[in-house]
């Protein structure tokens, strides 16, 4: 009786732990085979929302612009003719006008040669709530520009940068475009790395023309990376319910016939 206990409780003890070890493996398995664009995202995301986090506790919290001024001073041996034309036209990039167009040519690639309109309003309607999250922000921080502009006084409010944050929403879904769409591995790399060098560019130009500082552009590209991850989240997940209906509406069509 005593024996046949025992060895219940050793069986029921190794059973346990084998179901333990199990439960594990099979945890990290899936941790595994998590897509790489999914960790890449989620990575981003948070990252980006500590960088944002930081810039505005530094610079209205504990009211330090040393990091400003350094960029500025680092960039002033660097100014020339020459080197004013190339930032205006990068700058040109992040315009209002530029992207409004690019945005509705955008749309209108999904609706005509797609065939996709549910997918082409998201995705203006993304581009409408992400500007008016932009405006949101600026009132709210309320920061002045640079005083002594490069070129010309730019109207408006100065943190986050406007530039940077609507062209890294909208090139930053261009590259995520690229990336799942594009076959070919070569013409992929090469777009993804020339967009993101375009990005990387106008945010300089606007530190260069002295109408943004440092702090403002970084700040724009960690609140668009943030708007720009919940809003391939959300297209993502539009396009798979999207899909889903369909299918059922299909079947149900198919019995329907039958």
């Amino acid at each position: 009786m005593t024996l046949s206990y025992y060895n219940v409780v050793l069986f029921n003890g190794r059973y346990m732990k084998r179901n333990e070890q199990q439960g594990i493996r099979e945890y990290y398995r899936t941790f595994a085979i998590l897509p790489v664009e999914i960790l890449v995202i989620i990575i981003a995301f948070f990252i980006s929302m500590i960088v944002f986090s930081y810039i505005t506790w530094d610079i209205f919290m504990q009211k330090d612009v040393r990091f400003d001024g350094r960029v500025f001073n680092l960039l002033s041996p660097y100014v020339s003719d020459t080197n004013t034309k190339i930032m205006e036209f990068f700058t040109f990039f992040g315009s209002p006008i530029f992207l409004i167009i690019a945005n509705l040519c955008l749309v209108g690639y999904y609706l005509f040669i797609k065939k996709n309109r549910w997918y082409s309003i998201r995705i203006l309607a993304f581009a409408i709530s992400s500007l008016l999250l932009l405006f949101w922000f600026k009132f709210f921080f309320n920061r002045p520009r640079p005083l002594v502009p490069l070129l010309r006084e730019v109207p408006g409010l100065s943190f986050p940068s406007g530039h940077a944050f609507m062209s890294f929403t909208f090139f930053g879904l261009m590259i995520y475009i690229v990336f799942k769409e594009i076959r070919n591995n070569l013409l992929k790399t090469l777009l993804i790395i020339g967009i993101f060098l375009l990005v990387v560019m106008i945010g300089l130009s606007r530190i260069y023309l002295r109408v943004h500082y440092a702090s403002d552009v970084i700040a724009g590209y960690s609140l668009g990376m943030l708007s720009l991850v919940i809003s391939i989240v959300v297209l993502e997940g539009f396009k798979k319910f999207a899909v889903r209906k369909f299918s059922r509406f299909k079947e149900k069509k198919i019995k329907t016939v039958k």
